[in-house]
């Protein structure tokens, strides 16, 4: 966790001598945590998985995350929970169709750290919409603990950081 959070400094520190640290805007990006089979079309998350949303709290504490955002689901939701908890945010609903949310979150918390929690295919989508490069593929289905760090000036012309937690 330390290394994690030595890289997270490392980020913010290379990233904010290119430009003003205001005008960059820091988006973290998961995939929901393993999810249970209680419910095929929205399950909720297994017992795994519900550790793993802890650690994701535990690993980004020291974070100033000033906004946390999720599709509708459940898992999604439920990944995103402890650390919204902790930060006292609530977990935003975006729609990842929409083809303005990305802006719209840009434009709503410019300068700040959003993290938003997607699916396998929603989450590389995202990640490469912010960099402006087809760099990531879907995750393999039992792929989890993957964060995207991905820092922005403008949708599209963004640097980013894969790491495991």
């Amino acid at each position: 966790m330390k290394k994690f959070l030595v890289l997270l400094m490392i980020i913010g520190l290379s990233t904010g001598s290119a430009l003003a640290q205001d005008n960059l805007t820091t988006f973290i990006l998961v995939r929901h945590a393993e999810k249970g089979n209680d419910d095929p079309r929205d399950p909720s998350l297994s017992t795994e998985g519900e550790a793993r949303a802890q650690k994701l709290a535990q690993v980004l504490a020291d974070q100033n995350i000033t906004a946390i955002y999720s599709t509708p689901f459940k898992r999604t939701q439920s990944t995103a929970a402890p650390l919204a908890k902790a930060k006292g945010l609530s977990v935003e609903t975006y729609d990842f169709r929409s083809q303005t949310f990305l802006q719209e979150m840009l434009d709503k918390h410019q300068g700040g750290t959003i993290l938003i929690s997607g699916h396998s295919n929603t989450t590389p989508m995202v990640a490469n919409a912010l960099i402006g490069s087809a760099t990531f593929e879907q995750l393999d289905e039992s792929e989890y603990g993957m964060i995207f760090i991905i820092t922005v000036s403008s949708i599209g012309k963004g640097k980013a950081t894969v790491v495991k937690y």
